[in-house]
């Protein structure tokens, strides 16, 4: 355990930032997971509007500094591909 007080009070701002980069990562892998389910299934519009909401997902993300950029724009080129060729 930390001795020093800023030492104490990162290892708590780490514990809270790593709740909340796991919640953000989360989101994104959930809302991905329906979009798969969704194209899979055949379902167009509900792919779509899933589609939309992973986008959303990614976006918070890379602002928030949970996922790079780049990599988010990666994830969202990928999908929008399955996206386009399912149609």
């Amino acid at each position: 355990m930390a001795n020093i007080k800023s030492a104490e009070k990162r290892a708590k701002l780490s514990k809270i930032r790593t709740v909340k980069n796991r919640f953000y990562k989360s989101a994104v892998k959930a809302a991905t997971k329906k979009f798969d389910v969704a194209i899979n299934a055949g379902d167009m519009e509900q792919a779509k509007a899933a589609f939309v909401k992973v986008e959303k997902q990614l976006d918070k993300a890379a602002n928030k500094g949970v996922i790079h950029k780049n990599t988010v724009a990666r994830r969202k080129s990928r999908l929008a591909r399955r996206l386009n060729s399912a149609i």
